[in-house]
């Protein structure tokens, strides 16, 4: 989990890890997020409040059927409302459940033909806690009976995925604002260009319009350029000018005092 900074990626590893136990029928996660699909959702009649639910983000498993998907974030169980069913008690009340010894007849499975069919014995789920708030929820169907031993296993667990979750979210978000930082800074430096014409220049007379005019033309290029005048006229100015609009504007520009340079180097 550590190695990944993608939330897909993040999530990815954290089921698919746990479906590498040969008796893990099935791990999922299910994050919190605004409500999207609340007029397909098989829960819409229960749900409290369409503001917000559990969304399933990542799922793995191992199935006794081979034509069977256990990797499908689509399907019935796609959005869970808070408060309703296992999933949205766990992630209301941030408490953990576990349920050993499971038959598959119980009046809370949904799906009491899959639970049959992959001979489940075991349901666990844990909140996905980050400073305090709850992120989603990770649950696991297992075909053993598992034990407190197994139940604070997965709780360690649980909480590495949520610090790893926040992480990527975090990650994420800074991508977003660098990169919408840097759409900013282009708009701005394309306006200030605008208005000024290049760099730090000034000027409306015909000599200076002349003037970068030629620096527009020579700028793209890989010519050698050569800029004179006396002391105080703009020369750095105008080297400024063409680096900013040459394609090397990426980089920086290095200044040299010919002045300080010694003579025996001419």
């Amino acid at each position: 989990m550590a190695q990944n900074r993608t939330l897909p990626e993040v999530l990815g590893s954290i089921v698919s890890g746990i479906a590498k136990c040969e008796h893990v029928a099935l791990a999922r996660i299910w994050l919190l997020n605004p409500g999207d699909l609340c007029s397909t959702c098989r829960f819409r009649e229960e749900c409290p409040d369409q503001t917000r639910c559990l969304h399933l983000v990542a799922s793995a498993g191992t199935s006794t059927d081979p034509d069977r998907d256990h990797t499908r974030t689509d399907g019935t169980f796609r959005r869970f409302p808070l408060g309703v069913r296992k999933i949205g008690q766990i992630a209301k009340s941030g408490q953990p459940l576990l349920l050993a010894g499971v038959h598959g007849s119980e009046a809370w499975i949904a799906d009491r033909e899959w639970f049959s069919h992959e001979r489940v014995q075991t349901f666990a789920g844990h909140p996905l806690v980050f400073r305090g708030e709850v992120l989603g929820v990770l649950a696991i169907f297992d075909r053993l009976l598992l034990d407190a031993a197994d139940f604070e296993w997965l709780r360690i667990f649980a909480d590495h995925a949520a610090v790893s979750i926040a992480n990527a979210n975090a990650f994420e978000e800074i991508a977003f604002l660098k990169e919408r930082l840097e759409e900013e800074i282009n708009y701005l430096r394309e306006e200030v260009t605008a208005q000024r014409g290049a760099s730090e220049i000034i000027g409306d007379s015909p000599a200076l319009r002349k003037m970068l005019q030629q620096i527009d033309l020579v700028a793209p290029t890989d010519a050698t350029v050569l800029i004179t005048g006396e002391s105080g006229t703009g020369k750095e100015l105008i080297a400024r000018g063409i680096h900013e609009r040459s394609p090397r504007n990426g980089r920086p520009l290095v200044t040299v005092n010919c002045g300080a340079v010694p003579e025996s180097l001419f």
